[in-house]
């Protein structure tokens, strides 16, 4: 009997909702980033006496916030299709306002668009902030008074400042080109390490719980092989450590009765920072089966933006619903409706509800924020732009902690930005701000209620299907008297990313409401028989001993 409890008898947290949590490793990245971005821009149009363009650049500038844990080869890859992603969204809504003051129309353009950008984002696994940014960005220049003849012009200043934040972005690699891989692959050998702590079972001198920990350890070598071998087939002898590292993170997450986690957080140690890169001695061969794996096509973007249809629908009626609500309570700017709605919407119904409770109450005290910082920002145009720097810098800073308290500087930011064209009334901005973000709250989380996600049951069914699958072909090569090296590490990378992707898609699928019961105990069967051949693997292939792994060298970032 399945012990699979109903969709429709899950409650919507509130407990912990709002709780703090660690910063960010590299939460100082994004924040200068974004300022360092945006502040040249704004002080150049600061002294032409054109601080009413600012909107326009700040659209490019604000696409320094992607890309950060990526390696700076696909890093370069990324900004660029962030800054012309951005570029066609403005396109699109200057050439609508351009066209059209019907507020219903762009308002619909403007849902449309948040539906197409929300898909692509999660589709391309684009990162934080995913389509956020570029929801507000689009939205708010559909509500800008515009002529045909601007747009080329202002379309020209986004791509500009774009251009800048690209630069901004790629320009730590000048001094630490393999950051990312190297934070990626400090991560991974921590949680393994606090895996191993748990000695396959129980509790662990940590205190972390046997299966949030593996779930954990199984995420960060995931995320840190994708980092590895988002670069592609190029590679140096640093990244070639850092592989050999992930491979005892791969290894340690298998077999955690036979890790050792200290000498796992030493490595991770050795990895902060700029010093040199360890390298596990006698670890030649672990990386059999990698040039396999880069051989692999891609999965089209088609084949990815299939699941994602029920998001898209959400996103898009949600989207249009607040701000058609907006409109028909006389906001003059329902564009902040929209923008609330498409931030709510997450991987299932109840982190779209956490998330919505936090948008709300960050927005809340945000206002108040703007409030008492408006009267100094209507001294001076350059106290106006110092505080917009500011604001942007907290938001980075603190989002990582938690949503609500990056927001109590995102809201003040976003209502300064208004304040570039014009003085305008603070008292009305607040009001209408409120009465937006209540209207996008509600109206956008009930949207996520009813456009349900019943192929999120039919996903676990596949996600299962691919385990047991991945499993039965490991176990077949182990009952062979001596199975090739190469086919037992492809059968072992196979298992346990298929074991990684259950217990994500599992894990989305929890949260979803109105749909069949889920398959609980089987998903809990296939995820220890699975880690048992994961184990039973890494025994057969001889790299679970830590003993020739103790001796290691130094190779120079």
């Amino acid at each position: 009997m399945s012990t699979a409890t109903p969709a429709t008898t899950r409650r919507l947290p509130l407990a912990g909702v709002l709780r703090l949590g660690r910063p960010s490793d590299i939460w100082f990245k994004p924040a200068c980033s974004v300022v360092a971005a945006v502040a040249p821009p704004s002080l150049v149009l600061l002294a032409l006496g054109r601080l009413d363009l600012a909107m326009y650049t700040m659209a490019g500038s604000l696409c320094a916030l992607y890309g950060h844990n990526r390696p700076y080869p696909a890093r370069a890859r990324t900004l660029a299709w962030v800054i012309l992603g951005m570029a066609g969204g403005l396109a699109v809504a200057l050439t609508a306002a351009s066209l059209t003051t019907n507020a219903v129309v762009l308002v619909t353009v403007g849902a449309l668009m948040a539906a197409v950008q929300k898909a692509l984002c999660d589709a391309t696994r684009v990162g934080p902030p995913g389509n956020v940014v570029l929801t507000f960005i689009s939205s708010a220049s559909l509500f800008a008074p515009q002529t045909l003849g601007q747009v080329p012009g202002h379309l020209g200043l986004a791509l500009a400042a774009g251009a800048w934040a690209w630069l901004v972005g790629m320009a730590p690699g000048l001094l630490r080109p393999h950051g990312p891989e190297r934070r990626a692959t400090a991560h991974a050998l921590t949680a393994t390490a606090a895996h191993a702590d748990t000695h396959g079972t129980g509790t662990g001198s940590t205190g972390v719980g046997h299966d949030r920990a593996r779930a954990a350890a199984a995420a960060a070598v995931q995320a840190a092989w994708q980092s590895l071998l988002a670069t592609g087939a190029r590679t140096d002898r640093t990244r070639r450590a850092l592989e050999h590292l992930v491979v005892r993170a791969e290894v340690a997450l298998a077999a955690p009765a036979d890790a050792d986690p200290a000498l796992l957080r030493g490595w991770a140690r050795a990895l902060r920072g700029t010093g040199r890169v360890p390298r596990v001695a006698g670890a030649d061969d672990d990386l059999i089966g990698i040039a396999a794996e880069l051989s692999l096509p891609q999965r089209p973007l088609w084949g990815r933006l299939g699941p994602l249809a029920p998001f898209a629908v959400r996103t898009a009626l949600g989207c249009a619903l607040a701000g058609y609500v907006s409109l028909a309570l006389g906001v003059g700017r329902p564009y902040w409706a929209l923008v609330t709605a498409a931030s709510l919407y997450q991987a299932n119904v109840t982190l779209t509800w956490s998330r919505g409770v936090q948008r709300v109450v960050g927005n809340l005290l945000g206002v108040l924020v703007f409030a008492a910082v408006v009267p100094l920002a209507h001294l001076h145009p350059a106290v106006l732009v110092l505080c917009c720097l500011a604001f942007n810098f907290g938001a980075e800073a603190l989002i990582g902690r938690n949503y609500w308290l990056g927001s109590v500087c995102v809201t003040p930011m976003a209502l300064l930005v208004t304040e570039f064209a014009r003085t305008q009334d603070a008292g009305q901005l607040i009001t209408e701000r409120v009465v937006d973000t209540l209207v996008g709250a509600l109206v956008g989380f009930a949207t996520a209620v009813v456009v349900t996600n019943r192929r999120a049951g039919d996903r676990i069914e596949h996600a299962l299907t691919a385990v047991e699958q991945a499993r039965e072909q490991a176990a077949r090569l182990l009952a062979g008297p001596q199975p090739a090296p190469r086919a037992l590490e492809a059968a072992r990378r196979t298992l346990s990313a298929a074991l990684a992707d259950l217990r994500a898609t599992a894990d989305a699928a929890s949260g979803e409401w109105w749909q069949r019961a889920l398959p609980q105990e089987r998903v809990v069967l296939a995820e220890q028989s699975g880690h048992r051949t994961l184990a039973a693997t890494v025994r057969r292939q001889g790299t679970h001993s830590w003993d020739g792994a103790r001796t290691t060298e130094d190779v120079r970032p």
